[in-house]
Protein backbone atom coordinates (compact mmCIF):
# COMPACT_ATOMS: atom_id res chain seq x y z
CA UNK A 1 0.00 0.00 0.00
CA UNK A 2 1.11 3.71 -1.01
CA UNK A 3 0.33 6.18 0.85
CA UNK A 4 0.36 10.59 0.31
CA UNK A 5 -0.32 13.39 1.63
CA UNK A 6 -2.24 15.85 -0.52
CA UNK A 7 -3.43 18.19 2.22
CA UNK A 8 -2.15 19.09 5.74
CA UNK A 9 -5.62 17.12 6.11
CA UNK A 10 -5.80 14.88 3.43
CA UNK A 11 -4.41 11.94 3.14
CA UNK A 12 -4.70 8.97 0.20
CA UNK A 13 -3.72 5.03 0.82
CA UNK A 14 -3.75 3.24 -2.59
CA UNK A 15 -4.66 -0.45 -2.56
CA UNK A 16 -1.83 -2.77 -3.97
CA UNK A 17 -5.07 -4.63 -5.79
CA UNK A 18 -6.67 -2.64 -8.05
CA UNK A 19 -5.36 0.69 -7.71
CA UNK A 20 -8.52 0.99 -4.98
CA UNK A 21 -8.10 4.19 -3.57
CA UNK A 22 -9.36 5.01 0.41
CA UNK A 23 -8.97 8.54 1.08
CA UNK A 24 -8.42 10.04 5.23
CA UNK A 25 -9.83 13.34 5.91
CA UNK A 26 -9.19 15.29 9.45
CA UNK A 27 -11.61 17.99 10.38
CA UNK A 28 -10.29 20.28 12.68
CA UNK A 29 -11.36 20.81 16.36
CA UNK A 30 -10.00 22.07 19.39
CA UNK A 31 -7.84 19.06 20.65
CA UNK A 32 -7.06 16.08 18.35
CA UNK A 33 -9.81 16.89 16.27
CA UNK A 34 -12.28 14.40 14.03
CA UNK A 35 -11.36 12.27 10.92
CA UNK A 36 -13.44 10.01 8.30
CA UNK A 37 -12.17 7.30 6.64
CA UNK A 38 -13.85 7.19 2.97
CA UNK A 39 -13.89 4.05 1.23
CA UNK A 40 -10.71 1.62 2.03
CA UNK A 41 -8.03 -0.97 0.55
CA UNK A 42 -8.90 -4.58 0.10
CA UNK A 43 -5.80 -6.30 1.46
CA UNK A 44 -5.76 -7.72 5.04
CA UNK A 45 -1.63 -6.20 5.88
CA UNK A 46 -3.28 -2.96 4.29
CA UNK A 47 -6.63 -2.74 6.36
CA UNK A 48 -4.27 -3.25 9.68
CA UNK A 49 -2.07 -0.65 8.72
CA UNK A 50 -4.67 1.95 8.58
CA UNK A 51 -4.31 3.01 12.31
CA UNK A 52 -1.00 2.96 12.36
CA UNK A 53 -0.56 4.96 9.18
CA UNK A 54 -3.09 7.75 11.12
CA UNK A 55 -1.13 7.49 14.08
CA UNK A 56 2.23 8.36 12.09
CA UNK A 57 0.40 11.30 10.37
CA UNK A 58 -0.72 12.49 13.27
CA UNK A 59 -4.23 11.94 12.41
CA UNK A 60 -7.29 10.70 14.67
CA UNK A 61 -8.45 7.37 14.62
CA UNK A 62 -11.64 7.95 12.74
CA UNK A 63 -15.04 9.35 14.12
CA UNK A 64 -16.82 7.21 10.85
CA UNK A 65 -16.59 5.81 7.52
CA UNK A 66 -18.25 6.34 4.67
CA UNK A 67 -18.14 4.49 1.58
CA UNK A 68 -19.08 6.12 -2.10
CA UNK A 69 -20.99 3.47 -3.10
CA UNK A 70 -21.91 -0.53 -2.14
CA UNK A 71 -18.95 -2.58 -4.38
CA UNK A 72 -17.81 -4.74 -1.75
CA UNK A 73 -14.07 -3.55 -2.27
CA UNK A 74 -15.36 0.20 -1.15
CA UNK A 75 -16.75 -1.12 2.03
CA UNK A 76 -13.48 -3.26 3.83
CA UNK A 77 -13.01 -0.13 6.54
CA UNK A 78 -14.88 -1.58 9.24
CA UNK A 79 -12.21 -4.62 9.09
CA UNK A 80 -9.59 -1.73 10.30
CA UNK A 81 -12.16 -0.15 12.67
CA UNK A 82 -14.55 -2.55 14.07
CA UNK A 83 -16.48 -0.31 16.38
CA UNK A 84 -16.71 2.87 14.01
CA UNK A 85 -20.03 2.84 12.53
CA UNK A 86 -20.17 3.21 8.26
CA UNK A 87 -22.03 5.46 6.35
CA UNK A 88 -23.12 5.73 2.86
CA UNK A 89 -26.16 7.11 0.82
CA UNK A 90 -29.39 6.86 1.14
CA UNK A 91 -28.94 4.52 -2.56
CA UNK A 92 -26.38 2.77 -0.89
CA UNK A 93 -28.13 1.89 2.36
CA UNK A 94 -31.02 0.70 0.26
CA UNK A 95 -28.95 -1.51 -1.76
CA UNK A 96 -26.93 -3.01 0.57
CA UNK A 97 -30.63 -3.47 2.86
CA UNK A 98 -32.20 -5.32 -0.50
CA UNK A 99 -29.34 -7.94 -0.83
CA UNK A 100 -28.10 -8.81 2.96
CA UNK A 101 -25.01 -10.58 2.95
CA UNK A 102 -23.85 -10.11 -0.74
CA UNK A 103 -20.96 -8.00 -0.06
CA UNK A 104 -19.63 -10.78 2.43
CA UNK A 105 -20.37 -13.28 -0.31
CA UNK A 106 -18.58 -11.55 -2.90
CA UNK A 107 -15.28 -10.85 -0.62
CA UNK A 108 -15.10 -14.22 0.64
CA UNK A 109 -15.16 -15.39 -3.41
CA UNK A 110 -12.14 -12.91 -3.97
CA UNK A 111 -10.33 -13.75 -0.87
CA UNK A 112 -10.91 -18.02 -2.07
CA UNK A 113 -10.04 -17.26 -5.52
CA UNK A 114 -6.53 -15.29 -4.24
CA UNK A 115 -6.24 -17.37 -0.98
CA UNK A 116 -5.87 -14.92 1.37
CA UNK A 117 -7.20 -15.65 5.08
CA UNK A 118 -8.50 -12.86 7.35
CA UNK A 119 -8.77 -12.42 10.97
CA UNK A 120 -12.41 -12.02 11.32
CA UNK A 121 -15.29 -11.90 8.85
CA UNK A 122 -16.70 -8.57 7.69
CA UNK A 123 -19.77 -7.11 9.91
CA UNK A 124 -21.01 -4.24 8.25
CA UNK A 125 -23.29 -3.63 11.58
CA UNK A 126 -25.89 -0.47 11.80
CA UNK A 127 -25.54 1.33 8.52
CA UNK A 128 -26.10 5.17 8.34
CA UNK A 129 -28.01 5.94 5.46
CA UNK A 130 -26.98 9.99 4.69
CA UNK A 131 -29.09 12.11 2.55
CA UNK A 132 -27.53 13.21 -0.68
CA UNK A 133 -26.77 15.93 -1.86
CA UNK A 134 -26.62 16.62 1.85
CA UNK A 135 -23.77 17.63 4.34
CA UNK A 136 -21.31 15.95 6.79
CA UNK A 137 -19.68 17.04 9.71
CA UNK A 138 -16.24 16.53 10.79
CA UNK A 139 -14.83 18.73 13.00
CA UNK A 140 -14.89 22.30 12.63
CA UNK A 141 -15.32 21.56 8.78
CA UNK A 142 -18.25 19.98 6.47
CA UNK A 143 -18.21 17.93 3.80
CA UNK A 144 -20.55 17.81 0.31
CA UNK A 145 -22.25 14.58 -0.54
CA UNK A 146 -22.88 14.90 -4.21
CA UNK A 147 -25.03 11.95 -5.87
CA UNK A 148 -23.31 9.78 -8.10
CA UNK A 149 -25.07 6.80 -9.66
CA UNK A 150 -24.02 5.35 -13.08
CA UNK A 151 -21.52 3.15 -12.34
CA UNK A 152 -24.07 1.27 -9.65
CA UNK A 153 -27.57 2.65 -9.43
CA UNK A 154 -26.44 3.95 -5.88
CA UNK A 155 -23.50 5.97 -4.66
CA UNK A 156 -21.52 9.79 -3.88
CA UNK A 157 -18.75 12.06 -4.49
CA UNK A 158 -18.01 13.64 -1.91
CA UNK A 159 -15.94 17.24 -2.11
CA UNK A 160 -13.41 18.56 0.86
CA UNK A 161 -14.09 22.05 -0.07
CA UNK A 162 -11.34 23.44 2.63
CA UNK A 163 -9.01 21.51 0.86
CA UNK A 164 -9.97 21.47 -2.98
CA UNK A 165 -10.21 17.73 -2.93
CA UNK A 166 -12.95 16.03 -4.80
CA UNK A 167 -13.38 12.12 -4.12
CA UNK A 168 -15.35 10.83 -7.03
CA UNK A 169 -15.82 6.91 -6.82
CA UNK A 170 -15.66 4.95 -9.63
CA UNK A 171 -15.41 7.61 -11.89
CA UNK A 172 -12.95 9.87 -13.59
CA UNK A 173 -10.34 6.75 -13.44
CA UNK A 174 -7.08 6.33 -16.21
CA UNK A 175 -7.05 2.55 -15.57
CA UNK A 176 -10.99 1.78 -15.64
CA UNK A 177 -12.85 2.62 -18.63
CA UNK A 178 -17.14 3.66 -17.45
CA UNK A 179 -18.88 0.34 -16.41
CA UNK A 180 -22.23 0.41 -15.88
CA UNK A 181 -23.57 -1.55 -13.39
CA UNK A 182 -27.04 -3.84 -13.06
CA UNK A 183 -29.74 -1.15 -13.17
CA UNK A 184 -27.55 1.62 -14.17
CA UNK A 185 -28.00 3.64 -17.61
CA UNK A 186 -25.88 5.86 -19.89
CA UNK A 187 -27.98 8.64 -18.80
CA UNK A 188 -27.84 8.27 -15.04
CA UNK A 189 -23.58 7.97 -15.93
CA UNK A 190 -23.74 11.00 -17.95
CA UNK A 191 -25.68 12.93 -15.73
CA UNK A 192 -23.13 12.29 -12.97
CA UNK A 193 -20.52 13.53 -14.96
CA UNK A 194 -22.13 16.36 -16.20
CA UNK A 195 -22.41 17.10 -11.68
CA UNK A 196 -19.00 16.40 -11.43
CA UNK A 197 -17.53 18.75 -13.64
CA UNK A 198 -17.95 22.18 -11.76
CA UNK A 199 -16.44 20.45 -8.94
CA UNK A 200 -13.19 18.78 -10.76
CA UNK A 201 -12.92 22.26 -12.16
CA UNK A 202 -12.47 23.90 -9.33
CA UNK A 203 -10.48 20.84 -7.60
CA UNK A 204 -6.88 20.37 -7.02
CA UNK A 205 -7.32 17.05 -6.43
CA UNK A 206 -9.52 14.00 -7.46
CA UNK A 207 -9.00 11.03 -6.34
CA UNK A 208 -11.05 8.39 -8.12
CA UNK A 209 -12.01 4.87 -7.00
CA UNK A 210 -9.14 3.39 -8.79
CA UNK A 211 -5.81 4.42 -10.22
CA UNK A 212 -4.12 7.54 -9.92
CA UNK A 213 -4.78 11.06 -8.24
CA UNK A 214 -5.25 13.69 -10.79
CA UNK A 215 -5.10 17.50 -11.44
CA UNK A 216 -8.67 19.48 -12.62
CA UNK A 217 -6.70 19.07 -15.88
CA UNK A 218 -6.19 16.11 -16.49
CA UNK A 219 -9.51 14.98 -14.68
CA UNK A 220 -11.72 17.24 -16.86
CA UNK A 221 -9.80 15.49 -19.94
CA UNK A 222 -10.75 11.79 -18.66
CA UNK A 223 -14.18 13.27 -18.23
CA UNK A 224 -14.46 13.89 -21.19
CA UNK A 225 -13.09 10.97 -22.49
CA UNK A 226 -15.80 8.83 -20.65
CA UNK A 227 -18.60 10.90 -22.30
CA UNK A 228 -17.36 10.51 -25.46
CA UNK A 229 -17.14 6.62 -24.88
CA UNK A 230 -20.58 6.52 -23.67
CA UNK A 231 -21.93 8.89 -26.84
Amino acid sequence: MRAVALHTDVLVATSAVWQTNCTIVRGPVQGEGEAFLIDSPVLPDELDALPTLLAQSGFPPPNGLLATHGDWDHLLGRLAFPGVALGCAESTAARLAAAPGAAQRELRAFDANFYIERPRPLMLGQVQALPVPGRCSVGDQELELHPAEGHTADGMAVWIPWARVLVAGDYLSTVEPPELGEDSTVETYLATLERLRPLVASAEHIIPGHGPVLDSKRALQVLEESIASLT
